[in-house]
C-alpha cells in the first residue's frame, strides 16, 4: 500500500513539475501577452502570410456553424472553467438533453452519454479521432467540446445514431501566456491545474498542461477520487505552409467506485397492482417484515477493503499539414492509444428481494433455513470485476479547401481513415456469496457478502475465501490468460463532404461515407476458434439551407448511420454483440442472421449568428428513427425487426448577449418511444408428464418510454463582469423522470392436455429516478490582471438526487454541496 501511494505521488510531482518548469519563463520585449489564457474558441480562421491558422480541430466542419444544417453546440474552455466541471460527464450536465447510463459491465462508471436517447459511448472524440477506451475524461487539457446531434455516421463512422461528441485539445499556438490554477474545499477538495504556451522561435511553440486533483465525494461516505495528469505539445511551422504538431496525453486515476442505493424493490414482492415507480431507496423506508429505519443519502454499500478502480490513458499524436495554396490543405493524423481499467465494484444487489424482503415473518423450517434473511433489511453486496487494456492506431488522411466550378462555390472535405483496435479483458477470482440461496443468510452476513440495508459499515473487514463455503483465506488474482476474451477490430473508411453556395441565400450541404469494418472475438480458452465479422456501411447526409440575411439561416436536414455487431469492441453495452462460442447451431445461425441496427435523421431548424458571431442561437425540430434493433422474434430467435423513435424539440443559446455577460444553455423536449421491442419468452412449468414449454409474448418494452433518456430537460449557465473587477454567475439544471427498464408479471400455465394459457399482468414494475433541479453559483474577483479568486458551489441546495439509473439493482446518487475556492493566475 505505501508503495501505491509513493508511486501516486511521484506521478503527481512529475505532472506539477512539468508546469513548474516554464511558469516562469520571461516574456519577449516583442511577444503577445493575453490577460487570459488562450481564448481559442473566440479566434476566427486567421489567414499569417496568406497561411491559415484554422483553430478547428475537424476539417470535416466545411462551413460556419450558422450554415450547418444540424443542431451543434460547442461547450468552450470558459465555460467548463466558470461552472467548476472537472470532468467531462460534469462538463457535459450543463447541455440540455444529454442523460448519462449506469451499467455493470464493461463501463460501469465511465462516460456513457446518451444523446436524443442512444447510447454515445462509441462516439467519442478526441481531436477528431474515434477515442474506444472505456474511461472517466478529464478537462484540464480541454479546450472545448464539439456536441452535433442526430444520426452521424457519415462524420464519424460506426455508430453515432444519437450525435458526436469531439474533444478538442489544446495545442500549441503563437505567443507565450499561461495558467495555474490551485483550488481547495469541503470534502477535501484538492486540484492544482496549470496550462502554458511558450513560444521558442518564429513558428515554434511548445504547450503543455498539468493536474493534480484528490477529493472525497460530498454526501457521500468512504468515496474518494484521486488522478494525476500531464499533456505536452509541440509544433513547429505555426504560420507557415507546413506545420507539424506533436502531443502526449497521460491520465492515471484511482478511485474507490460509488455503488449508488438499491431499487426497493423488485417484481416478486413489489406491493400493490398496476404500475409501480420503484425508486431507489433513501429517506424512511418499512420492510415487508416490518422493521422501519432510515436510508441516508451517504449509505454506502461498497467494501473499502475489497472495491477500487484504477485506470489509466496514454495517447500519443503526430499532425502534418500543408497548404498548396491558401485555400487547399492537406492534413495527416495518426494517433496510438493504450487505455487501461481494472475495477473490482459492489452494486447494491436486490434481484433475490432481499431490500423489502419476500416474506413477513422469518422462515421456521429447518436449522439452516431459520437462519435465511427473508424479512427485508439486508441487501447482498454483488461484486462485478474487471481488468482490461484497449490498445488503437488510428490514421486520418484529409484535403480540404474552397473551389469554384462553374462560379459554384465549393468548400469541401475528402478524406481516409484507417484504425485498428485490440481489447483484452478478464476478470478476478474471488468469492462473492454468489452461490448462497437466499443471498442473505447467517453465514453470507458473518462474512460481510451480505449488509444491512440501513446501517452499512463499509469498513467491514472482508476476506476472499477459496469459495463460499472453504474457510481457507487466499488474495484476489486476475484470472489466468486462458480465462480472458480478445476483440480486435480494424476499419478502413472514404468520406467528402461539400458544402455548396448555389446562390448567396441558398446552400446545399452534402456529406458520404463508406467504411468497411472488420470485428473478431477470441473467446477464453485455447480449442474455440475465433468468430469473425465483415460489415460494409454506406452513410450520407444532406441538409438545404436558406439564408434571409447573412447572420441568420433557416435548414432542412436528413442524415443515416449505422451501428454494426460488436461495434463497441466489448468496451460497454453491446446489444448487438457476436457470439463468443460457435460450438453451437444456435450460436452458428445467431452470427449468420446479424445485421447492423440502422438509423435516420430529420431535422429543421433556425440558427442565428449575432453580435459580431460572439452569439449563436438555435431552433431545431426532429425526428429519428431507429430500425434493425436485435430483439427476441415469435419464433423464440434472434430477429432484427425492433424499432424506436424519438421525436422533439431543442432550443439552445450561446455566447455574449452584453459585453461582460455571457450565457450558455437551452432546453430539449424528447418523446422517446419503443415502437417494437419484439417478443419475451415465459415458461409453463411441466404438468404431469408434460415437460415445461415456452411460449412467446410481446414484450414490455413496446410502447414505453426508451430508458436513459428524458422527456424534458433544460439548463442555462451565466456570468455577469461588474464593475470590470467582479463577476457573478450560476447554473440551474432541471432534469425529468428517467426509467431504467420496465417489468411486468405476466406468467404462463398449462394444463394435462398440453394447452398453455397465458395469465395477464397485474402490475408492471418501473425502475426509475424522480426528476430535479441543481442550481450551481460562483462568485470571482480579479485583483490584478493576472490574478483571480473565485468561489464554487455546486448542487447549492444539497439536492439529494439521483443522476443515473440502470435497468436493475441500484440508482446512482450524486454528491452532495461542494463548495471550493481557487486563485487562477494568468501570464
Amino acid at each position: 500500500m505505501t508503495a501505491a501511494v509513493a508511486a501516486r505521488s511521484s506521478g503527481a510531482f512529475l505532472a506539477l513539475s512539468c508546469i513548474g518548469a516554464f511558469a516562469t519563463a520571461p516574456a519577449g520585449a516583442d511577444e503577445v501577452k493575453p490577460t487570459a489564457a488562450a481564448p481559442d474558441q473566440d479566434r476566427p480562421e486567421i489567414v499569417v502570410n496568406g497561411h491559415r491558422q484554422r483553430p478547428d480541430a475537424d476539417p470535416k466542419q466545411v462551413a460556419p456553424l450558422v450554415d450547418t444544417p444540424r443542431s451543434v453546440m460547442v461547450l468552450t474552455s470558459d465555460v467548463i472553467q466558470q461552472t467548476g466541471s472537472t470532468t467531462l460527464q460534469e462538463a457535459l450536465r450543463t447541455i440540455p438533453g444529454i442523460t448519462f447510463g449506469a451499467a455493470e459491465g464493461g463501463n460501469p462508471l465511465g462516460d456513457r452519454p446518451f444523446i436524443r436517447g442512444f447510447d454515445t459511448q462509441g462516439s467519442i472524440y478526441l481531436d477528431g479521432v474515434r477515442d474506444i477506451g472505456a474511461q472517466s475524461r478529464e478537462v484540464f487539457a480541454v479546450d472545448r467540446v464539439q456536441l452535433v446531434r442526430g444520426s452521424d455516421s457519415t462524420l464519424g463512422g460506426r455508430g453515432g445514431a444519437g450525435g458526436t461528441i469531439n474533444i478538442v485539445s489544446k495545442l500549441p499556438q503563437s505567443g507565450t501566456f499561461g495558467q495555474v490554477s490551485g483550488s481547495y474545499g469541503n470534502a477535501d477538495f484538492k486540484r492544482i491545474t496549470g496550462d502554458v504556451n511558450v513560444q521558442l522561435a518564429d513558428g515554434i511553440a511548445f504547450r503543455v498542461q498539468g493536474l493534480w486533483h484528490d477529493q472525497d465525494v460530498a454526501g457521500r461516505d468512504a468515496i474518494y477520487n484521486r488522478r494525476w495528469g500531464f499533456a505536452p505539445s509541440f509544433a513547429i511551422g505555426l504560420g507557415t505552409p507546413t506545420r507539424l504538431t506533436a502531443s502526449y496525453y497521460r491520465l492515471e486515476t484511482h478511485e474507490l467506485p460509488d455503488s449508488g442505493l438499491p431499487y426497493r424493490y423488485n417484481l416478486v414482492n413489489a406491493p400493490g397492482t398496476g404500475t409501480i415507480l420503484n425508486e431507489p431507496v433513501l429517506g424512511r423506508f418499512t420492510t415487508i417484515g416490518g422493521q422501519t429505519g432510515v436510508v441516508d443519502r451517504s449509505t454506502f454499500y461498497g467494501l473499502v477493503d475489497r472495491d477500487f478502480r484504477d485506470t489509466s490513458t496514454d495517447q500519443a499524436m503526430v499532425r502534418v499539414e500543408h497548404d498548396f495554396a491558401e485555400t487547399l490543405t492537406l492534413r495527416n493524423t495518426a494517433r496510438y492509444a493504450h487505455t487501461t481499467q481494472a475495477y473490482i465494484f459492489t452494486q447494491p444487489d436486490d434481484s433475490q428481494g432481499n431490500v423489502f424482503g419476500t416474506s413477513a415473518a422469518p422462515v421456521t423450517g429447518t436449522a439452516a433455513q431459520r437462519g435465511d434473511r427473508v424479512n427485508g433489511g439486508f441487501l447482498w453486496r454483488r461484486a462485478n470485476t474487471r481488468h482490461g487494456v484497449v490498445d488503437s492506431i488510428v490514421n486520418q488522411t484529409d484535403l480540404y479547401g474552397k473551389v469554384s466550378t462553374g462560379g459554384i462555390a465549393h468548400s469541401f472535405a475528402v478524406g481516409a481513415e484507417f484504425a485498428w483496435e485490440k481489447a483484452r479483458r478478464g476478470t478476478y477470482v474471488l468469492a462473492t456469496g454468489s452461490t448462497a440461496s437466499p443471498r442473505c443468510n447467517t453465514a453470507t452476513l458473518a462474512r460481510f457478502h451480505c449488509t444491512d440495508v440501513f446501517a452499512p459499515n463499509p469498513r467491514d473487514p472482508w476476506r476472499n475465501y477459496v469459495s463460499d463455503t472453504s474457510t481457507v483465506q487466499t488474495p484476489i488474482v486476475r484470472g489466468a490468460p486462458a480465462t480472458e476474451t480478445q476483440q480486435d477490430a480494424t476499419t478502413q473508411g472514404v468520406y467528402a463532404f461539400d458544402s455548396v453556395t448555389l446562390l448567396p441565400e441558398l446552400m446545399l450541404n452534402l456529406g458520404v461515407r463508406f467504411d468497411r469494418f472488420r470485428s473478431k472475438v477470441t473467446p477464453p480458452g485455447t480449442i474455440q476458434a475465433p468468430v469473425r465479422r465483415t460489415d460494409e456501411l454506406f452513410n450520407w447526409q444532406a441538409g438545404l439551407i436558406y439564408k434571409p440575411t447573412p447572420e441568420t439561416s433557416l435548414y432542412a436536414s436528413y442524415a443515416t448511420s449505422a451501428t454494426p455487431p460488436n461495434s463497441l469492441t466489448g468496451e460497454g453495452r453491446e446489444d448487438n454483440a457476436l457470439p463468443t462460442s460457435l460450438a453451437t447451431q444456435q450460436n452458428r445461425d445467431i452470427l449468420d442472421s446479424l445485421q447492423p441496427q440502422k438509423t435516420k435523421s430529420y431535422e429543421v431548424g433556425a440558427k442565428a449568428s449575432l453580435v459580431g458571431d460572439r452569439l449563436q442561437l438555435g431552433l431545431a425540430a426532429f425526428q429519428t428513427d431507429i430500425s434493425n434493433a436485435r430483439v427476441t422474434s415469435e419464433q423464440n430467435t434472434i430477429a432484427f425487426i425492433g424499432r424506436s423513435r424519438v421525436r422533439g424539440i431543442e432550443l439552445s443559446v450561446s455566447g455574449t448577449i452584453l459585453p461582460g455577460w455571457t450565457v450558455f444553455g437551452g432546453y430539449s423536449y424528447l418523446d422517446p418511444r419503443i415502437l417494437d421491442g419484439g417478443f419475451s419468452v415465459l415458461t409453463a412449468p411441466a404438468v404431469g408428464a408434460r415437460p415445461a414449454q415456452s411460449v412467446v409474448v410481446p414484450s414490455v418494452n413496446t410502447g414505453r418510454q426508451l430508458p436513459q433518456t428524458v422527456k424534458n430537460s433544460f439548463s442555462a449557465s451565466t456570468n455577469v463582469e461588474l464593475f470590470q473587477r467582479l463577476s457573478i454567475g450560476g447554473t440551474a439544471i432541471y432534469m425529468d423522470r428517467q426509467y431504467g427498464g420496465y417489468q411486468d408479471n405476466r406468467s404462463a400455465v398449462q394444463n394435462a392436455a398440453g394447452t398453455v394459457t397465458v395469465n395477464p399482468a397485474s402490475k408492471l414494475l418501473v425502475r426509475t429516478i424522480p426528476g430535479y433541479w441543481r442550481f450551481d453559483a460562483r462568485a470571482a474577483l480579479r485583483l490584478t490582471d493576472m490574478i483571480e479568486l473565485a468561489v464554487n458551489a455546486q448542487n447549492l441546495t444539497d439536492k439529494a438526487y439521483f443522476s443515473q439509473a440502470f435497468t436493475s439493482h441500484y440508482g446512482m446518487i450524486a454528491p452532495g454541496r461542494t463548495v471550493f475556492g481557487t486563485v487562477n493566475v494568468r501570464f
